[in-house]
Formats: structure tokens, C-alpha cells, sequence
């Protein structure tokens, strides 16, 4: 039943937000004439506005991202070559990453810091978690069914944690950057502004709900080591 329960709120935290961001989306993918650029021309034109010359951009299969390792905006191919209004929304956003980079957004460098600290953690509770079940059976130290669960516990914080984190950061870069930027600079004509906003908001649910589930999940493990 607990099972059940679990199944049924991670398709009503996880699922449905991405649904939703997937209709949204769509709803403003119609191609526009008068959009003087696409995506990723738009991108290129606020980069060098805001002296980011530096910054690449580029289509990626990975998807809308931006690497401050690499400083490099990806955007999905339909996104980077697309002259509608979602694909310039999306652009700005992730411009909005690079100028937050640019200006030493602390919460971005936390943000990235963690992500590399959860990744070696990850990649090394993954091996312990195999290993120590075989020494247990070997050993035959009941302790050692305990470090397991405290590993994956520590694992998930640092991953809520990162969710969190997130929150902020993409708040910031989409209604504190990228629509200040569209609205400011003239780039959408007032009638789009409401959509770009929809955008936006819809993107910012699919952050707040894998901070949620990721909450949920630590909860879940911390319930299993106080048994």
C-alpha cells in the first residue's frame, strides 16, 4: 500500500509538471515571420550586448543548459534554430545563467560546486553499495547493512540539496534576467510578454517539483534508518 501511495505522488510531483511544460511549450512553438532571428541568434545577440563575447552557443543534444565549466549556452536543436516564441524565451533564459556567471552569482557557484561534490559522491556510493553487501556476507557485521543506508542517506541530501539550491538560481535568471531583458530591450512585442511569462513559470514547476520529490526521497531514507 506505502508502495502504492509512494507511486502515485511521485506521477503527481514528477509527472505532471514535466506534462505541463511539455503543453505549455508547444502551445508557443507556432513559427513567427516577424521574429527578426532564432533561438540561438537571439542568445548570440544578448551575449555580445552584455559583453560575453567569450560565451559560446551552440545547439546540444543535451538539451537548454548552460556550462560554466565550459562557457558554453546549449540549446536543444529545435530551440537553437527555431523562430518562435519559446525557443527566444528558453535563449534568453539560459543567457540569463551566463550573466549570472559573469557577475559572480553566488548561488550559481554553490549550485555548481554541489553538483560536482554529488557526482563523486554518487559515482562512490554506487561502488560501496556493491562492495559492502559482499563484505557483509562475508564478514557477517551488521553494521555494515547500516553504513549502506547511511551512504545512500548522505548521497540523497546532497542531491535534495542541490534541488534546492536551484530554485533560486533559475527564479533569478528567468524573471530577474531573461524577462527584464525581452521586456527592456523590445525584443517581443507586448502582446507575447503574457506567454513568455507562462513559459517561465511552467519551466520554474518542473525545478520546484524535483526540489519536492527530492525531499520526498530523503524523508523516505531517513524513515528507513530510524527503524
Amino acid at each position: 500500500m506505502r508502495l502504492i501511495l509512494f507511486f502515485i505522488l511521485f506521477m503527481g510531483i514528477v509527472l505532471i509538471p514535466q506534462l505541463w511544460v511539455w503543453w505549455v511549450f508547444r502551445q508557443y512553438r507556432t513559427p513567427r515571420e516577424d521574429f527578426p532571428g532564432t533561438g540561438g541568434e537571439l542568445a548570440r545577440h544578448l551575449l555580445n550586448r552584455f559583453g560575453l563575447q567569450h560565451v559560446r552557443v551552440e545547439p546540444s543534444p543535451l538539451g537548454d543548459h548552460y556550462n560554466p565549466e565550459t562557457k558554453l549556452v546549449g540549446l536543444a536543436p529545435r530551440h537553437y534554430s527555431g523562430k518562435f516564441l519559446t525557443a527566444a524565451v528558453v535563449a534568453a533564459h539560459e543567457v540569463g545563467h551566463a550573466i549570472q556567471d559573469h557577475e559572480g552569482y553566488r548561488l550559481l557557484k554553490d549550485r555548481t560546486d554541489l553538483v560536482r561534490v554529488a557526482q563523486k559522491a554518487e559515482k562512490a556510493g554506487s561502488y560501496l553499495m556493491l562492495g559492502l553487501p559482499v563484505l557483509a556476507g562475508i564478514v557477517r557485521i551488521p553494521a555494515v547493512g547500516v553504513a549502506v543506508l547511511l551512504m545512500a542517506l548522505g548521497t540523497m541530501s546532497i542531491s535534495a540539496l542541490v534541488h534546492l539550491v536551484t530554485l533560486p538560481v533559475e527564479w533569478n535568471a528567468s524573471f530577474r534576467r531573461a524577462l527584464p531583458m525581452l521586456e527592456q530591450g523590445g525584443y517581443l512585442h507586448p502582446t507575447d510578454m503574457r506567454g513568455a511569462r507562462r513559459i517561465l513559470k511552467a519551466a520554474a514547476l518542473t525545478y520546484l517539483a524535483s526540489a519536492l520529490f527530492g525531499l520526498v526521497n530523503l524523508w523516505r531514507w531517513l524513515r528507513l534508518v530510524r527503524r
